[in-house]
């Protein structure tokens, strides 16, 4: 069976919309309300499920050096973060938080992320 790597990395990408987006955390995290649903534990599984196989096998995904590296910085980030922090309604509003998103609208920007409308 062929591996669809363009799949796992939309499928990443789109997980990192998520953590970009404080409106849609806030909307389906922290509320509840859909039509999605997600939560914050489900979003470090799906991307670390799918995320550090990119990493470990960038070339097969066709990563240039400059998103292969914006993709690690921001993992390692998220990994330190994610280990600490269980409940978005508790940090949220965080510095640290703060940094999340943007480097996750960093890492969009380098991949040219364009969601589906």
């Amino acid at each position: 069976m062929e591996i669809n790597r363009k799949q796992i990395l939309k499928s990443v990408l789109d997980v990192i919309k998520g953590i970009s987006d404080k409106d849609y955390q806030r909307r389906v995290w922290i509320n509840n309300e859909g039509p999605e649903w997600d939560d914050f534990v489900e979003t470090v599984c799906n991307f670390f499920g799918d995320g550090d196989e990119i990493l470990e096998h960038y070339q097969d995904f066709e990563l240039t050096e400059d998103q292969y590296r914006i993709l690690k910085i921001f993992r390692d980030n998220f990994r330190i973060f994610s280990k600490k922090n269980d409940f978005p309604e508790l940090f949220i509003d965080t510095l640290e938080w703060d940094e999340i998103t943007k480097m996750a609208k960093e890492v969009l920007k380098v991949f040219n992320y364009q969601p589906k409308k």
